[in-house]
């Protein structure tokens, strides 16, 4: 009899549990007032997380944007720095026949061939 009456009472503050939760009365301003502290202190981490979540995100795609630019800048000097030395090789090499009198100078117009027609 005594086991019929505990298992009617748990029933009851069960159901009395969910009354208080639909009805909006399970969360009293009693329990606000004894754990102001501890919600305040929830609140601010789930800001701080949410706040270094962004952050995290906006910097992740300034790394993104900026790995593309000096991919495209690392490009560009390699190229840059081709041309360069094919320059120099080129002067180089006019200064060495220039100093040995050889009397050959760079072409304006590149070469073309002659084909010769049978008729």
């Amino acid at each position: 009899m005594a086991t019929v009456q505990r298992n009617k009472k748990s029933a009851a503050g069960s159901d009395s549990l969910l009354l208080r939760a639909l009805h909006g009365r399970l969360l009293s301003t009693d329990f606000f007032a004894h754990n102001w502290l501890k919600l305040l202190m929830l609140i601010v981490m789930i800001l701080i997380y949410i706040t270094n979540k962004y952050q995290c995100q906006t910097r992740m795609e300034e790394i993104r944007k900026l790995t593309r630019q000096l991919e495209v800048v690392e490009t560009e000097r390699v190229r840059v720095r081709s041309e360069y030395m094919s320059r120099t090789r080129e002067s180089a090499m006019q200064e060495l026949v220039d100093t040995m009198r050889l009397g050959l100078r760079v072409q304006e117009r590149p070469p073309y061939h002659l084909s010769k027609q049978s008729r």
